[in-house]
Formats: structure tokens, C-alpha cells, sequence
């Protein structure tokens, strides 16, 4: 059973005792706090799906400290079922990782029937939600804990993306931009093995590197485990790539590259190649890439033939390890000194010097 990514809350008499409209002195349980903020911590988003005064109840979860927990509220008198489709469709969440809890069991039937592979809970499992399988992930990163976070900071940036009047590249430059690269370290394995099983689009080779993989390849002098983040002025995107990088003496071999789909448009992977680039070209160093076209990586090998990588021979391919990954090709780029990206603050640390050994 796959993991809940979004729980859609009723509100009378299942977030809080009573009914609002009624004139009910509605108020929410210790236990049910605890399972939001539970569930918001394991990365679990939240939303509402009610049938309701909208002014009236979301001032109601103001005046009780919880609407800041709740993504796309739908409050009004539309069916449950388009509610939750439409909060379903904004986070492009599928179906079946959306979960609703209502205390009517019409509502729930009503929603089983036209999106049968949501899940649907009675009012009284509420305060057992915590414990069940389907809202505890396998891990929680630094990521997990502000995924509400970072996913309010998008909807604001795409409102505010709507309303800017200028050029793409203008608004690039108004939102702040800034990329943190750095050295990965074991307590943020999880995170850096997370982005290299989630993502599909932007992975040069497709290959998932396990936790102790990863271990080992931090712990190999010769290897550098990098991640990159980045912020702008609505809000953090969180972990975006990560870069596995064998080092040697005549070339640097790029066994991985992985960056997030939300941030192909700010070009974060341009501005990764080039200051990988750069490093390689300070040091006088190649640069080999591993890459393994998948059914849906086209745009990685984009990104690479635009930073320049060919198929072209050159004696420093024989340097690096052997694969025996079937379809790898090795790309190569001799490295020149880079520019500083236009569009955004970059703070990386330098590898100058850390050559390795053959």
C-alpha cells in the first residue's frame, strides 16, 4: 500500500466536535492536534473539504492556531468529491495517495463513487491515524518536515509568477534566487537517496544509490557526494540535486546527476554543470559523465549536450572505472572557466585540490 501524501479533513463533527452553522461551541481535541501536527512533521500535507461558510469556518481554524496547517482549502457547498478532485489535481498528486475523513458515510460513499481509489476514513479512526502504516513513510528527511512549507511557498510563486508583467528572465532575477551546493554528510543520506529514487526526468543514468552505497561513497576520499538546495523570496524549494563525483588526476568522473523537475525552469541544472565545469577547468581536469537514456531522462541529455559534453574520444576516458550498466555512455568535456550564473546567488564550496588518485 502506498504511502498517504495528502489527508483531506471534514470539518463538523470530525476535525471538531459539533457544527459550526448551528451555533455549536466547536472545538478540536488535544489528541487531534497531535495527529495533525504528526502528520505534518512525517511530510503528510493536509487540506479541508467542507460544507461550510467559508468566512465562517476558516476564521473558526484561525481562532484555533490550525489553519496554517492546511493547503487549498475547499470550504463551500460543492459536492466532496470535486473538492477533493480539485485538491488532488493541484498538488498533481494521484488518487490513490489522496486520503478523505468525514464523519457522514454519504459523504464518503459519494466520494468512493467517483474517485474509488481515494481512501476514505471514518470520523472516530481520526485520532488513530498516526499509527497506521499508510501515514508512517519510511524515512523523514529535513524535506519530509517542511514539505508544507515548501509547497505554500510554490503557490505563492506561481501567483506571483502570474501577475509579474516582465520577461521570464526578469522575473528569474526578481524571485532572489539562491543555490547552496555542498558536501553531503550521513545525516542527510535519506534526503540525497530520496532524490535519486524520485527522480526520473532529470536522472542522467536512472540508477537508485542505496544508503549504504552512499555511505560508502562518502566515507572514499576519492569521491565527493554533493546536494544542492534552493531558496528565493516566497519560501525554500528544498534538496533540488545531487552530484556523485569520482575524482582522479586526469579527469573527474560524473557517476550521477539528478536534479528535481520543479526547478528546470529556473535552470538549476545549467547552473550546476557550469560550476562543476569551472571547478574541473581550475584544477585542469576532464570531465566524464555517465549517461543512460531512460524513457523519460530526454531533458537530462539536453541539459548535458548544452553544456557542451560530446561523445568525442579522448585517452582520459580510460582512466575511469569500467561500467557495467547496459546502454552507459560516457560524455566528455574538456572544461573551460565559467561566468557567474545571471540569474541567481550560488555559494558552492571548492574543489581545488581534491584530485584523488587514479
Amino acid at each position: 500500500m502506498s504511502t498517504v501524501k495528502c489527508l483531506v479533513w471534514d470539518l463538523d463533527n470530525t476535525l471538531w466536535n459539533g457544527t459550526l452553522l448551528e451555533g455549536d461551541d466547536v472545538g478540536v481535541s488535544e489528541e487531534l492536534r497531535t495527529v495533525i501536527k504528526t502528520l505534518d512533521a512525517r511530510g503528510i500535507l493536509q487540506s479541508v473539504a467542507s460544507k461550510n461558510d467559508h468566512d465562517l469556518a476558516w476564521a473558526k481554524l484561525e481562532e484555533l492556531g490550525l489553519a496554517g496547517y492546511f493547503l487549498l482549502p475547499r470550504i463551500g457547498w460543492q459536492a466532496k468529491s470535486v473538492s477533493v478532485r480539485e485538491i488532488a489535481d493541484r498538488l498533481r498528486f494521484a488518487h490513490d495517495t489522496i486520503a478523505f475523513i468525514d464523519d457522514q458515510p454519504t459523504e464518503r460513499a459519494e466520494v468512493n463513487h467517483h474517485l474509488p481509489t481515494v481512501r476514505c476514513y471514518p470520523a472516530e479512526a481520526a485520532t488513530g491515524l498516526a499509527e497506521l502504516p499508510e501515514f508512517t513513510p519510511a524515512t523523514i528527511t529535513a524535506d519530509s518536515r517542511r514539505r508544507r512549507e515548501m509547497y505554500d511557498a510554490g503557490f505563492k510563486r506561481e501567483a506571483g509568477q502570474a501577475e509579474f508583467a516582465g520577461s521570464d528572465q526578469d522575473f528569474l532575477r526578481s524571485l532572489e534566487l539562491r543555490m547552496d551546493i555542498g558536501r553531503a554528510d550521513a545525516a542527510e543520506l535519506a534526503r540525497v537517496e530520496e532524490l535519486t529514487l524520485r527522480t526520473s526526468q532529470m536522472n542522467a543514468t536512472g540508477v537508485h544509490y542505496s544508503d549504504e552505497t552512499l555511505r560508502g561513497l562518502i566515507a572514499d576520499p576519492r569521491h565527493e557526494v554533493l546536494t544542492a538546495t534552493l531558496t528565493d523570496r516566497f519560501g525554500p524549494h528544498g534538496a533540488i540535486g545531487v552530484l556523485l563525483l569520482r575524482t582522479g588526476p586526469a579527469a573527474w568522473h560524473l557517476k550521477l546527476l539528478a536534479t528535481s523537475c520543479r526547478v528546470v525552469s529556473f535552470g538549476a541544472g545549467a547552473v550546476i554543470l557550469n560550476w562543476l565545469a569551472d571547478q574541473a577547468a581550475r584544477n585542469g581536469v576532464h570531465l566524464v559523465a555517465d549517461f543512460r537514456r531512460t524513457e523519460r531522462n530526454r531533458m537530462m541529455e539536453i541539459a548535458y549536450r548544452f553544456a557542451g559534453f560530446t561523445t568525442d574520444p579522448c585517452v582520459c576516458l580510460s582512466t575511469v572505472e569500467p561500467s557495467t550498466l547496459d546502454g552507459l555512455q560516457r560524455l566528455h568535456l574538456v572544461p573551460a572557466r565559467q561566468p557567474a550564473p545571471a540569474t541567481m546567488r550560488l555559494r558552492a564550496p571548492e574543489l581545488a585540490g581534491r584530485v584523488g588518485t587514479a
